[in-house]
């Protein structure tokens, strides 16, 4: 299947501090990609290196099979909304869609205004009298129209109120649906992933520690509960993601692809949240990546 976005080794450093390092994942086309994790992860700087807007200080980054901002028809199937979803707060809404009609080839000058009257946005109004909520409508329309094969969004509904999000959402997988277009979003709420994506990464310290479609991940992780015992004695089909001990009681979450048969452990399947925190929590210095595929 063919790669969206394709890192080997990558890194980028400023200064002597490297905001990301030694980074490797292989997301294929088709998805909606959820990226999640722990602030100074590295999540931007990747995001921002699939766009171009950085170049990398070691390892290699495709996107879509040819290096990041390669020339303008690489320029031209990538979108990218940035975290605080930018617009110009002097210009109008329509002066936006003028502009991004004299930036990107292959504009959807319908596409563009049909969304703009069905989020009853007036385009004589400017830009900075808007809602949080109509600006990042507004800068999501300006993805859209690019017609993009990839839209790359960073925290794109971060400052927003949980209504604003959720028909952000909502319009983004409208669009998800009618132009078939794969998207990698960023978002420290999991209930929004939850809501919008299909695909998961984890990413922690620089490093993959899981990626894959959210429903086989699910499939395959378990939390056993049971009386105490040494993590190390599981079956070797059974990997420990996390676990947790009182004196008497012992908490695991584990992969497999088998079913537990002993009984002494109380079985129960994870959210997705309790998933992403299992590997969040994992210990620096373990760079356990897990890659998942159907």
């Amino acid at each position: 299947m063919k790669a969206i976005l394709r890192a080997q080794d990558l890194g980028k450093r400023y200064g002597r501090r490297w905001a990301l390092r030694e980074c490797a994942v292989d997301i294929p086309a088709g998805h909606v990609v959820g990226l999640v994790g722990p602030n100074g992860a590295g999540k931007t700087t990747l995001l921002k290196l699939a766009g171009g807007q950085l170049t990398p200080t070691s390892g290699r980054i495709t996107v879509l099979g040819e290096e990041p901002a390669a020339g303008p028809a690489q320029l031209a199937k990538v979108g990218f909304v940035a975290q605080d979803t930018p617009v110009y707060a002097g210009l109008s809404v329509a002066e936006h869609l003028r502009l991004g009609a004299r930036l990107n080839p292959g504009w959807n000058a319908v596409l563009a205004r049909e969304r703009i009257e069905r989020l009853g946005l007036d385009p004589a109004h400017r830009a900075g009298k808007l809602s949080g909520g109509q600006r990042a409508q507004l800068a999501l329309t300006l993805g859209l129209a690019k017609q993009p094969e990839l839209l790359i969004l960073d925290e794109p509904v971060a400052a927003l109120d949980p209504l604003a999000r959720r028909e952000f959402l909502q319009g983004l997988m409208e669009a998800v649906a009618e132009q078939e277009l794969s998207v990698v979003l960023s978002s420290h709420l999991i209930a929004d992933l939850e809501r919008a994506c299909d695909y998961l990464v984890v990413l922690v310290d620089s490093r993959v520690r899981l990626a894959g479609p959210v429903d086989r991940l699910l499939a395959t992780h378990r939390r056993l509960s049971g009386p105490r015992r040494d993590p190390g004695r599981l079956p070797g089909d059974q990997h420990v993601v996390s676990a947790s001990h009182t004196d008497r009681q012992s908490t695991l979450v584990v992969r497999t692809e088998g079913p537990i048969l002993d009984p002494a452990w109380t079985v129960s399947e994870l959210t997705l949240e309790d998933l992403v925190l299992a590997y969040m929590e994992k210990p620096a210095g373990r760079p356990v990546a897990l890659e998942v595929q159907r």
